[in-house]
This record gives C-alpha cells, structure tokens and sequence, in this order.
C-alpha cells in the first residue's frame, strides 16, 4: 500500500527534508574516490576487463550486495532486492587506450586528485568515461541498501563489457539472455549530474575505390584509385554540412576517420584505397537510409566505389566470441516517462536540487536497450563528455559523492511514479 497524499509506502521518505541523502553520501566520498583510484589505474581495454570485473566483484561482496555474479560475456552484476519492479544500473568498464603519452600531463594509469574546483578532480583514462558513473553506482546502491531500501524493487548494478569497441552489444546480451527485462534502464554515463534520456545513433562504413597496381615507375599502366578517392573524400566533407538537424539529438554528422590503401610496396601503384567513416543518425534518420545517401553520391558511383558496413568482430576475456554490424539506433525516452520524471523528482528529494534534461552527444549503451529492445533508459552520471577519449580524461569528486545520493534516492521514487502511473490497483494486485 502507498501513502494516499504521497504515493509513498509507509516509512520510505516521509518526513525527510529536500536533499536529505546528500550528507548521507558524504560518508562514502573518501571510498568511492578510493574506488575510482583503483578502476583508473587498472587498465581495462575492450575483451580485456577481467581485472577491473575482480576488483568490482569483490567491492560489491564488501558493501553487503545479496547477489554477484559475472555473466558468459565478462560483465560484472550485483543484485540488490528481489521486488516487481527491476532496474538495472549499468556503467560500461572498459576504456579506449590513451594514444600518444605525449598529450598527457601524468601517466594515464596513476590517478592524480588536483586541486581543480571544490573537493578536486581526478583525473585518468576512463575517469569520466564511464568508470566515475560505475564507482559510484556501486557505492550509491549499497548506500540505498542501507537508508532507502525499498521492498518492491529488484536493482542490478552492471558493469558491462567492450562497449567502446561495440556499443550495447554486451548489455543486448545481459538484457536478453540473463536478466529479467527490467522496467527501466539507467546509465550512468557522464551527464554533468543532470538527467539525459537519448542519444543519436549511428554506423561504421567504409567507401572503397578499386584501381589498378603497377611500378610506380610507370604509373600510366595502372589504375591508382587514390586519385578516385580524392573527390569523394570532398564529397563527404559536404554532404556533413547539409545533414538534417533533429529537434532534440542535434544534427546528423559524418566524419572522415581513417584513410588507407593496399599497395604491394611504395614504388608501387595501390590496388584499392579505402576511407572510414563514422556517420551520426539524428532524429529521422536510420543506419539503412545513412548507407543508401552514401551509396547515392555522384562521386562514389562515378568511380564504381563499394560503400559497406562494418562488421565487429572479438572474443571475450572469457573466451565468447562474439560478432556485430556497426549499425546503432537512434533513441530518446519520452521526457514525460515515469523514469524521467522520477530522476527529476530524486534530483529534489534526494539531492534538494533542481536538474534539467539533456542528451548525450556521443552514443551509448541505449542504443540497445531503448533502441533496439525498447526498454526505457535514461542517464544520470557524474563528469562531463568534453572530457572522454582526452588526455584531459577527469571525474569531479564533488560529483562522485552527488552521484552517490542520487543512485540510492532514485530506486525508491521510481517504484512511486510507476505506481502513480499505473494506479493503486497495480500494486495491490501484485503486478508491480
């Protein structure tokens, strides 16, 4: 049953002032700094995580979880509750690598707490991306265990696998053939602690000219499909500034990111030369209608240049092979969704703050649990993207304990809006 006046069970919140778990959190900052410290200098590439997923089995055994385990593809899981209304925490935990050391002020994997604002930065590689969101899940969710545990919810913590090589591909996999679909999904990729609740999508393709090698001596007796490449790399460069722009996600985008050709030798004419791109789908635009606008370039058919999808394609550190097309949907959860309005609603009870919706610019893992299976997501998480796949990789302290209050405050209030939502007699009759 629910308080008539507030939709709250009897004992959870009531009475409690506006941004009463804040200080609650305060408790955790100086361990789940500790903990960030540890993710950061544990480096965790893509099929390479199994360090990363030990030290977090073993915090989540620490902090009292009622169930871990670590699922075929290598994702780490803790459970907490065993309610009607499931929701899954998720944070990806692997990182990109860290490109020329030059660029970075300290080695990547020492962390350093600098004196940046506040209760300072820290600052390495994955700090802001996304092992910040995961350190602090983990530390949030224990915290709700212990002050605003709420009997109707089942939480699963995830810290899931290879999302920068192949983003949702490993949570597709926990979604699908481990979990119970859960009511909603929460990421805690980096949002600057607001609450966003979409991302664009995209696909990874190439546009490949096909030439003819010969000695360089003599290049009149070849093909170079250099040359038929050249225009279209101008092609592309256009066709960027004409993308439509979605009211809510931005503009679409297309970038160059990688050109190559196959040559037998340097004094020899190539055989094919190939550009890569990496092409943003806004609001209207899907992977098959990206591919077919490239396919359609005057520039491409003029030379009979090939335009396909790439393929992922690894093995997991627990030896599962595993195989995507790079095609990405686009999503957004309605800003009057239940989860929505219950991460605005905790960013007052819990936080005693006012937050405001935004969108990531880079993708996420919803591209498969909202767009692809169709279960709501949002995202609340501490840092900001500016700072992913930088030398400039940072996490504010400040907001891991922020983070911290939110995590444990939303489980509760989401189980209110969705009781709200679905009526009283829902939950009497057990379906929540």
């Amino acid at each position: 049953m629910t308080d008539a006046l507030t939709g709250t069970p009897p004992g959870q919140d009531q009475g409690r002032r506006p941004g009463w778990l804040l200080p609650e959190a305060e408790r955790h900052r100086g361990r789940v700094t500790d903990l960030l410290a540890d993710l950061v200098h544990t480096p965790s590439l893509s099929t390479d995580e199994a360090a990363v997923v030990e030290r977090l089995r073993a915090a989540m055994v620490d902090l009292g979880y009622d169930e871990v385990q670590v699922d075929p593809l290598g994702s780490v899981i803790g459970r907490i509750g065993d309610g009607p209304v499931t929701i899954v925490f998720d944070s990806h935990i692997d990182t990109v690598d860290v490109g020329s050391r030059d660029e970075w002020a300290r080695d990547p994997f020492e962390p350093a707490i600098l004196p940046d604002a506040g209760g300072g930065v820290l600052h390495g590689r994955g700090a802001s991306d996304d092992k910040g969101g995961m350190a602090a899940m983990v530390h949030g969710a224990a915290l709700y265990k212990e002050l605003a545990y709420d009997p109707r919810v089942t939480l699963y913590v995830v810290g899931s696998v290879q999302e920068e090589a192949c983003d949702g591909l490993a949570l597709e996999h926990l979604l699908t053939k481990v979990l119970p679909r859960p009511d909603l999904v929460v990421l805690g990729e980096a949002t600057r602690c607001q609450v966003f609740r979409g991302n664009r999508g995209r696909i990874e393709a190439l546009i490949r000219v096909a030439g003819s090698s010969c000695h360089a001596s003599a290049p009149e007796r070849g093909v170079n499909p250099v040359y038929g490449l050249a225009p279209i790399v101008e092609a592309v460069r256009r066709l960027n500034d004409r993308l439509p722009s979605g009211p809510f996600l931005g503009p679409g985008t297309v970038a160059l990111t990688k050109i190559e050709c196959e040559t037998p030798s340097l004094n020899a004419v190539p055989a094919t030369a190939t550009l890569y791109l990496d092409r943003r789908l806004t609001e209207g635009e899907d992977p098959d209608s990206a591919l077919a606008e490239l396919r359609a370039l005057p520039e491409v058919q003029a030379v009979g240049a090939t335009v396909e999808l790439l393929t992922y394609e690894a093995t997991s550190f627990t030896g599962i092979p595993v195989r995507q097309e790079k095609r990405f949907a686009t999503w957004t959860t309605p800003a009057d969704h239940p989860g929505v309005r219950a991460g605005l609603a905790t960013g007052r009870d819990a936080l005693g703050q006012e937050l405001s919706l935004g969108r990531w610019v880079f993708s996420t893992n919803g591209v498969a649990s909202m767009g692809k299976l169709g279960i709501p997501t949002i995202g609340f998480g501490p840092g900001d993207e500016v700072h992913a796949h930088t030398a400039h990789d940072q996490c504010p302290v400040d907001d891991l304990v922020t983070a911290v209050a939110w995590y444990a405050g939303f489980p509760s209030r989401f189980a209110d809006t969705l009781t709200a939502t679905r009526g009283p007699a829902a939950e009497e009759g057990g379906l929540l």
